[in-house]
């Protein structure tokens, strides 16, 4: 075991769970404070595609301003992207806009959530609408909203999942989805990949990742063996990724968890870890094993579902598995907070039995009508066959960038869900350097581009547009990124 696959293992396992800015927009009619000069080299930065909308000007706080608050009343925690952070003002369908009215490709859609696009004219119409009607009203009432958006979500999953619980977020969303298989097994262990940033199930399950039993070292289902992925690996090489993994499940199940257990969480493919793609057919044995335990198998639809993979609405039916429960999240609203748990009926009769579930806020009248605004956008616009067709595209143009630099190890995922590794070289395949990648990262938000990051090692860049991104807009992005490669290397050679 070599490499950066070798690496990457020594650090992740499975376990139990127990109770200087940038002016990248184009000129705007007589705005002087509009540029499109960079400071980020002198190389020609690679040409937009065009965009007819004209955002609003920026008279809200001066950027001085917002970083003094945020130090003495937000968060600590240091979340941001590049030194200095992004001020966003306003946003159209892939589109963002700075506080400079600087113009960016969006392509993490806030972290995997924009489905649709930002303030797409449906969506921002049936929220519209429904505020001036009701805000809200908790469940002890009812309201059309709630029952027409859950008849038609749950018209999208098989059978027997049909039963919906809305709630707010993707932690809520996975923590009632704990509940529900610790009621329906009676039992109490939870088995799910970690630690946090190899595989994420709602925020505030991290609160149980500390001083609980796990194997050693070498237990994340990557299929990524040596310098290829799964994409590339040879069918027998496959197959025994997938055994070796299986058997370190089973290992699992007999050493670090009680003889019966409570569930099983997996998502289609790991979103935080990097695009990471199990071995084929290692979910559908895992979960074989899970049910013999008397285990529910959960899958986590967060970042996958909504057809985003392009060729299935859901990602676990990418994995020919049917999961016991689903939880969803993000892409569920376009940016509105809204999630949904869909199980069985049993599943639910067991929840019932065990507590009187209750949400405040889940399924109030906005989120509803924005939900079903979103199911609609995604059917009528044909989102999920563009998914396919423009990630497939996109997929294959980034490919050749990895033939071409020594540095770009690997290029993985499925429809609009990519996951780009940075290595030092495709020999060792250690991780390239933080700084390093914080420079690639750097270079694209300069000229416009704006990807995410991910990996163990913060060493892989995300790639997650809205689902109505064009092929134009890949070309853009992959010459951005290609430039910003040129540059590393360059400023390597020197």
């Amino acid at each position: 075991m070599t490499g950066a696959w070798g690496h990457l293992l020594r650090s992740l396992h499975l376990k139990t769970l127990s109770l200087w800015i940038p002016k990248t927009c184009f000129s705007l009619k007589a705005r002087a404070f509009w540029t499109s000069v960079t400071r980020c080299g002198l190389h020609t930065k690679p040409s937009m595609p065009p965009c007819d909308f004209t955002p609003e000007r920026y008279q809200s706080l001066a950027y001085s301003r917002v970083l003094e608050i945020h130090k003495q009343h937000l968060s600590p925690v240091h979340t941001a992207y590049f030194p200095e952070p992004l001020l966003l003002h306003q946003g159209h369908v892939e589109w963002l806009f700075d506080h400079e009215g600087n113009r960016y490709l969006d392509f993490f859609s806030g972290i995997v959530t924009v489905s649709v696009g930002h303030c797409h004219p449906k969506v921002n119409a049936a929220a519209q609408r429904q505020l001036g009607r009701l805000w809200h009203t908790s469940s002890v009432f009812f309201h059309p909203l709630i029952h027409e958006y859950a008849e038609k979500l749950s018209a999208l999953l098989p059978e027997p999942l049909k039963v919906v619980f809305l709630v707010n977020s993707g932690s809520e969303a996975n923590d009632l989805a704990m509940l529900m298989a610790r009621a329906h097994s009676n039992s109490t262990d939870i088995i799910s990949f970690s630690p946090p940033g190899s595989s994420v199930h709602g925020i505030s399950q991290q609160e149980y990742w500390s001083g609980l039993p796990c194997l050693p070292p070498g237990d994340l289902p990557d299929p990524g063996i040596g310098p290829t992925s799964l994409m590339s690996l040879p069918l027998a090489d496959c197959c025994q990724a997938k055994d070796q993994y299986i058997e370190q499940f089973k290992d699992t199940l007999s050493t670090s968890v009680a003889k019966s257990i409570a569930g099983f969480f997996a998502e289609p493919i790991q979103g935080v870890n990097g695009v990471v793609q199990y071995p084929k057919g290692f979910l559908k044995e895992a979960f074989e094993l899970v049910r013999e335990r008397g285990g529910v198998c959960i899958a986590d639809e967060v970042q996958t579902g909504f057809g985003r993979l392009g060729s299935h609405f859901w990602g676990f039916q990418t994995h020919d598995v049917l999961p016991d429960i689903v939880t969803m999240a993000k892409g569920i609203g376009n940016g509105f907070p809204m999630a949904a748990v869909v199980t069985t009926p049993d599943i639910a009769k067991s929840l019932t039995k065990r507590m009187l579930h209750f949400n405040t806020f889940g399924g109030n009248p906005m989120a509803c009508a924005v939900g079903s605004a979103v199911l609609e956008v995604i059917k009528e616009e044909n989102l999920q066959e563009n998914s396919q067709e423009v990630g497939t595209y996109m997929l294959l143009k980034l490919a050749k960038l990895r033939d071409e630099f020594e540095i770009v190890g690997d290029v993985r995922g499925k429809g609009l869900m990519i996951g780009i590794e940075m290595v030092k070289d495709k020999e060792s395949h250690q991780p390239l350097p933080r700084e390093e990648v914080n420079q690639i990262h750097h270079d694209c938000k300069c000229m416009g581009l704006l990807i995410g990051r991910g990996g163990l090692f913060s060493q892989t860049f995300r790639i997650a547009p809205s689902m109505c991104i064009t092929k134009p807009e890949v070309d853009f992005a992959v010459e951005v990124f290609r430039s910003a490669l040129i540059q590393h290397m360059e400023r390597r050679a020197k």
